[in-house]
């Protein structure tokens, strides 16, 4: 290739990628609102601006914090779906997936109903506790801490209380949680 057809080649490159709107020369950099609005959605992150600038610097720094965050050994995970009757976000956030489960069948025990078909109301005071199988520093308990009076609607409702230990923090977050009746599993009332 000569000098000449090269320097013609990097400039129309140029002219083309200057056309690209930002978002296709920036690919990940520039999120788009949606994107910010479905991390809100599933609730660990929170927040967004609407200046694309304060997008762009947040987003470099939001990247080296969390770099920093996971070779310091902290981390902030994704609620999953699945267990998203049975785990509040606050809760969710600061638990691996298998955590998540564990912590899911801890508040299924503690609001299992009484009878043996399981669809008296649970006992107030009914707990279960866990200890995570990936990380020796996190565990959690689920509590029946209250019941209501019945709803217009039919519903039995509770009040359970999530306490969880991560690296020696604890967080607390109570939950409302209903059933029908005739159900035996209650979840949490939105």
């Amino acid at each position: 290739m000569t000098l000449p057809l090269a320097g013609s080649l990097v400039a129309s490159l140029a002219l083309l990628a200057t056309s690209l709107p930002a978002q296709a020369q920036l690919g990940g950099l520039l999120r788009g609102r949606n994107a910010v609005q479905a991390a809100t959605v599933e609730g660990c992150a929170s927040g967004s601006s609407s200046n694309v600038g304060s997008r762009i610097v947040g987003n470099l720094l939001g990247g080296a914090a969390r770099d920093a965050a996971s070779r310091a050994g902290v981390s902030s995970f994704v609620p999953m779906a699945e267990f998203s009757d049975q785990l509040s976000t606050a809760i969710a956030c600061k638990l691996d997936p298998e955590e998540q489960q564990q912590a899911a069948d801890a508040t299924l025990e503690a609001t299992r109903g009484t009878g043996e078909d399981g669809l008296g109301a649970p006992v107030i005071g009914t707990s279960s506790s866990w200890q995570s199988n990936t990380r020796s520093d996190v565990s959690g308990t689920s509590t029946v801490v209250g019941a209501a009076d019945g709803s217009a609607d039919g519903l039995e409702c509770i009040t359970v209380s999530d306490v969880i230990i991560v690296s020696g923090e604890e967080t607390r977050a109570d939950k409302r949680m209903c059933r029908r009746p005739g159900s035996a599993r209650y979840s949490i009332a939105v």
